[in-house]
């Protein structure tokens, strides 16, 4: 009884040392535990700040999404206005420069039209000219033989008019004699 009591007793020693060991080991692990709740209640905190971060970050995020998604639509939408209205004046002046080019061709056109003609006017107005020119001449030369022959003649005329002057100085001369003879005849008593 006695070994079986010291038996007993051992175990329960040894019992009670093994529970103070395992109470030992338990608030070691009551501790550690404690410093992990202590841990995970900062890391939910943490995460939970995160969390809320990271929720306005996207909320933040959005709104731009958003107004850059504004942004764009406007910007491409100025753009399409921008386009419409380039095209719109390229188009006015794409008609604009085959109209310019139109005439253009049709002033080269008649530019052509009145070189040749100008070129056959100054052609026609060349032989017209000549023409002229020598009718000119020939004129020039018939009013040089009109006018050879005409002093001829009036050198003819002067000598006729001398002699017809002679003539009549003559003719005075013997018309005063008659007279003389008439007077002298008159004034004799047997021809009265």
């Amino acid at each position: 009884g006695v070994f079986l009591y010291n038996h007993l007793q051992q175990k329960v020693r040894n019992a009670e040392a093994l529970a103070q060991k395992y109470k030992q080991q338990q608030e070691a692990l009551s501790a550690q535990l404690q410093v992990v709740y202590e841990h995970r209640s900062r890391l939910e905190r943490s995460l939970q700040k995160e969390r809320g971060e990271h929720k306005k970050t996207k909320e933040d995020f959005l709104v731009y999404k958003l107004e850059a998604q504004e942004a764009l639509n406007k910007e491409k939408q100025d753009s399409m206005n921008r386009y419409g209205a380039l095209s719109s004046q390229h188009k006015i002046l794409k008609n604009q420069h085959d109209d310019v080019k139109k005439q253009l061709l049709d002033l080269q056109l008649q530019h052509n039209s009145l070189k040749l003609e100008h070129r056959k006017s100054l052609e026609t107005h060349s032989q017209k000219l000549a023409q002229l020119q020598q009718e000119k001449d020939s004129e020039v030369t018939n009013l040089q033989d009109t006018v050879f022959k005409l002093r001829e003649e009036s050198k003819l005329l002067r000598k006729a008019h001398q002699e017809v002057h002679s003539q009549l100085l003559s003719a005075q001369a013997q018309m005063e004699e008659f007279r003389q003879l008439k007077e002298a005849l008159q004034k004799m008593p047997g021809l009265r």
